[in-house]
């Protein structure tokens, strides 16, 4: 197995609108129904990406656990899913003309993942890389970042959404950690009493985001998203995983962005699959790829279903 995805599934109720709708406002638009969830939307990139995938997570016994089943059949993917009493998690979806989104999540059956499962899980199917989020509860994505670093493969954290708790133990179990803009802004403020604006952080300068990125996770790397500015790319001196430059920027290529739900679900996908293909590549080439990859997955409406077919090689 390449990529274990320990995450959430959702069904996505999408609504697609000129602007997004302001308080008290009542808009009119477009309507669609199809799957998400950031544990979901990932396992499909990374499988969609070339590896061999594997996804597990929790399910109600309901339409939404059994489309989970047949998506990943139709994908390939390994689904490990435990069944709870509680609806599979479901989220709606604003999209506007210009592709920016605003999304509600409502956990569901994704909040009753338990450590035991998540840690068994990836004993079940032993990975090159295991790649978390945090739409499951943190005590489940710590054990299966602990077993993932306890069995020798690498543990990449998606620290996502911005407002799910963290603390320490838990960016240390990660290898490599992705947020996005608003994500970084959040950990600096929660676990380094350092106060940035979201809106910010792709502004300053390199030396400067270096600096934040090791004060947040000073023993591992950091991939912060600036959506399409590309990425910034931080690693630890003692561990450049094959780059010459400890800080650097990837820029997005040119993309006719439809929609960018999913866009940072497709590069954490693209990248694990990466990092478990081509484990002697320069993290570099690995993130280009990623960032390409999310480039393209703009270029079509939806989350899951719009991950590209396009593989590393």
């Amino acid at each position: 197995m390449d990529v274990l995805v320990v995450g959430s599934f959702n069904v996505d109720h999408a609504w697609r609108v000129d602007r997004l709708p302001a308080p008290g406002a009542t808009l009119a638009g477009s309507y669609a129904c199809g799957p998400g969830g950031k544990g979901f939307n990932q396992a499909v990139a990374a499988r969609r990406a070339g590896a061999a995938t594997a996804f597990a997570c929790c399910l109600g016994d309901d339409d939404g656990g059994r489309l989970a089943q047949r998506l990943c059949a139709q994908d390939g993917i390994a689904l490990a899913a435990a069944r709870v009493d509680a609806p599979t998690g479901s989220a709606g979806i604003f999209v506007a003309a210009d592709g920016a989104n605003s999304i509600v999540v409502a956990a569901g059956a994704n909040a009753g993942l338990t450590p035991a499962q998540a840690a068994a899980a990836v004993a079940a199917h032993p990975a090159a890389v295991v790649l978390a989020q945090l739409e499951s509860p943190p005590p489940a994505v710590h054990a299966a970042l602990a077993a993932a670093r306890a069995r020798g493969a690498l543990a990449l954290l998606n620290p996502a959404p911005a407002n799910a708790p963290t603390d320490a133990d838990l960016l240390a179990l990660a290898d490599v950690l992705t947020p996005n803009e608003t994500e970084f802004a959040a950990l600096l403020a929660r676990h380094a009493g350092i106060a940035l604006a979201a809106d910010a952080v792709a502004g300053l300068a390199d030396a400067a985001l270096h600096a934040h990125c090791r004060r947040l996770h000073p023993g591992g790397s950091v991939v912060v998203t600036l959506g399409a500015q590309g990425v910034f790319v931080s690693h630890a001196a003692e561990r450049p995983r094959g780059d010459a430059a400890l800080a650097y920027r990837v820029p997005a290529p040119p993309a006719d962005v439809v929609d960018t739900t999913g866009a940072g679900d497709a590069l954490n996908g693209a990248l694990a699959a990466g990092l478990a293909r081509r484990p002697q590549a320069a993290f570099a080439d690995l993130v280009r790829f990623a960032v390409r990859y999310a480039s393209r997955s703009t270029e079509r409406a939806g989350a899951a279903l719009a991950m590209p077919h396009l593989a590393l090689d």
